[in-house]
């Protein structure tokens, strides 16, 4: 996975380090910490995760949990600290890339505070009833995250 992220635009433009498989513990704290959803990471696969920082102190993480031909991006996080450096444009750049790579869909996802930032990366608000069904009754979905969230989805380029 690691030629992913080396193709990034982002990656060009800030001194990002990104990196496949980050520690579960580590990826637990980060949620944790920022408020978000944890009770089913255990049940995530890692292979389908990226951080970005250092192994040992990891400024950022985001996933992907996949429903083939789609997916549900999940738990992007980055570290109070590390805001503003560009860790969560590259996180998102390199995470499509990936999807795009799997030749997946759409990337869904759900949040409470980064609609606009999801918007700058050309996601679009959609209601919940138009999400696929197997996305739909993930936990992520249909207990963890509340109603009021907001839904968004973008459409990948996955011809390549």
């Amino acid at each position: 996975m690691n030629s992913v992220w080396s193709q990034s635009k982002c990656l060009a433009q800030y001194n990002v380090q990104v990196y496949s498989r980050p520690d579960k513990a580590q990826v637990v704290a980060l949620l944790t910490a920022n408020q978000l959803p944890t009770a089913d990471v255990s049940e995530l696969d890692f292979e389908h995760f990226l951080g970005c920082g250092t192994r040992d102190h990891p400024s950022g993480v985001v996933g992907l949990e996949l429903f083939t031909p789609d997916a549900l991006l999940r738990s992007l996080v980055v570290d109070e600290h590390a805001r503003g450096s560009g860790c969560g444009k590259v996180l998102v750049d390199a995470i499509e890339q990936y999807a795009q790579r799997l030749r997946l869909r759409n990337l869904y996802l759900l949040t409470e505070t980064a609609e606009r930032f999801f918007s700058q990366l050309d996601y679009r608000r959609i209601e919940r009833e138009s999400v696929p069904e197997s996305i739909q009754q993930c936990r992520e979905f249909s207990e963890l995250c509340p109603d009021s969230a907001v839904v968004m989805v973008k459409r990948l380029n996955s011809s390549g």
